[in-house]
């Protein structure tokens, strides 16, 4: 199992052990974290899973696909550089300790 810390926007930690392989975004639901929707169930159809991953993490999640970039277009929250799709970051045991920061909205 990895430990991934979930931080909301008012700076609450979630520490939550996930498989790897599981997806940010099915981590997050699985654990009952509010914050994160994934309203379409990971295909990358919406941006209801969008997070941000700190620059320092960049090493340790893939680069961010073409896919994430048009469906963060319609994200309700600021995107920025360190936005991504939670459903395309699949946890590793890289991953450990890594904090992702959640958006204070999703719609």
């Amino acid at each position: 199992m990895t430990r991934i810390v979930f931080r909301t926007s008012e700076g609450k930690d979630h520490p939550v052990e996930v498989e790897p392989g599981t997806s940010l975004m099915l981590a997050a639901i699985s654990n009952g974290l509010e914050g994160i929707v994934g309203e379409c169930g990971g295909s990358a159809m919406c941006a209801t899973c969008h997070v941000y991953i700190a620059e320092e993490d960049d090493s340790r999640v893939p680069p961010r696909a073409a896919i994430e970039d048009d469906m963060l277009e319609s994200a309700a929250d600021e995107v920025t550089e360190r936005s991504r799709l939670g459903c395309q970051i699949l946890v590793t045991s890289a991953m450990e300790g890594m904090i992702v920061q959640m958006p204070a909205c999703q719609y």
